[in-house]
């Protein structure tokens, strides 16, 4: 996610979450904070905060935090990203540091990592309030990472004043839209991180494309055969070979808004997240079905809650109604994440045998994964 243009001036997140504190001036990263030379450390140091209930912790400040990224559990997956650099041949090892969200500034090799991923305490806050933790198992942190690396390549080497990258991604500086509404079948763009990401900006288009080109054993070559985003996944094959053997003209350590400069408090920083982040807002399509399925949000008796449960059986739902759609897989992924999203939400449990649960809310998946398919006007922040 690149804060770039019309966006970046607005103070705006272009990465999905919300908007951010007045520009600071530029910090520096402290030498040797690439990702190729940051060093791990011992776990996480015993925070003060780390015992408070969720109402005290809310109005601590997003700078008393005192947090550090060389202490976290996220380092194996930067040290991963780093051998994978270079087993491509890439030189360029973007820095990283903690801010308010994923974010890789305009004119800045490197990208910021939010800083609730940095504390268990601290994600099952962002749980809590979001339903959710972007980036909180290691998978999807490393697909997180891959596409904001992405990012800082493009800006690394000016690839977007490139002839052949306009004519395949289009125009980096076009403004970025506030929301954007994708279209599940198109096959020009690939499919790497949610929401069909790759659809909403040129630059997000060609971040996912270089993501998808990184990971190891994707198969894109087989896997994307036919579809007319396989040029942009061969254009990125031969431009990373060029790229390999050159210098980067850009090169700086700026990090923009770290987590120190940050003075809003947690509760301020949530009241914003939630304002903008819409598609976790109080009321879903999807929530009726949900409560007439999976009963009231009061757990009396020690069921399991709606949310564990079908990510338990994520599988086997799939299977059972991949048999009806099979050509919308993604589609259906997206419709199931969304609806596990919002049973954490709704607290709701499992009142109803197993079995009649499973068939029930296959039948309801299949429905509304064909309904968001033929109707869907989804629009997403970014």
């Amino acid at each position: 996610m690149q804060r770039t243009g019309l966006a970046a001036q607005a103070g705006l997140s272009t990465g999905g979450l919300m908007p951010t504190p007045t520009r600071r001036p530029p910090h520096r990263s402290p030498a040797g904070r690439s990702l190729a030379l940051l060093k791990r450390r011992p776990a996480h140091r015993l925070s003060t905060w780390s015992t408070w209930n969720d109402e005290r912790l809310l109005d601590l400040r997003l700078c008393d935090l005192d947090l550090r990224l060389e202490s976290t559990w996220m380092m194996r997956g930067i040290e991963q990203l780093g051998a994978e650099l270079r087993t491509r041949g890439i030189r360029v090892t973007p820095h990283c540091w903690l801010s308010s969200e994923w974010f890789c500034p305009d004119g800045v090799p490197g990208f910021a990592i939010p800083f609730y991923l940095a504390h268990p305490r601290l994600m099952r806050l962002e749980q809590t309030i979001m339903g959710e933790v972007e980036g909180g198992s290691h998978g999807s942190f490393m697909r997180i990472l891959r596409h904001e690396t992405g990012h800082a390549i493009q800006t690394a080497f000016r690839l977007h004043r490139r002839a052949k990258w306009r004519a395949l991604f289009g125009n980096a500086t076009a403004p970025y839209p506030l929301s954007y509404q994708p279209k599940p079948w198109s096959r020009n763009h690939v499919l790497h991180l949610d929401f069909w990401y790759a659809q909403s900006h040129p630059v997000e288009d060609f971040a996912e494309t270089f993501a998808l080109w990184l990971t190891p054993r994707s198969g894109w070559r087989q896997r994307y055969a036919g579809w007319p985003a396989l040029k942009k996944l061969i254009y990125v094959d031969s431009l990373m070979a060029e790229v390999a053997r050159s210098r980067a003209p850009v090169q700086n350590d700026l990090q923009i808004d770290p987590l120190p400069s940050q003075g809003m408090t947690l509760r301020e920083f949530y009241r914003k997240k939630r304002e903008t982040y819409g598609l976790l807002g109080e009321n879903s399509v999807y929530d009726n079905d949900l409560r007439n399925l999976f009963g009231p949000g009061i757990n009396e008796r020690g069921q399991e809650s709606a949310s564990a449960f079908l990510n338990r059986h994520r599988r086997t739902i799939r299977e059972r109604v991949t048999r009806w759609t099979p050509q919308y897989d993604v589609a259906l992924d997206h419709v199931l994440r969304l609806m596990m999203v919002r049973c954490r939400r709704l607290r709701l449990f499992r009142a109803d045998p197993e079995e009649k649960v499973l068939h029930d809310f296959s039948l309801l998946l299949t429905a509304r994964t064909v309904k968001y398919l033929h109707t869907s006007r989804d629009r997403y922040a970014l």
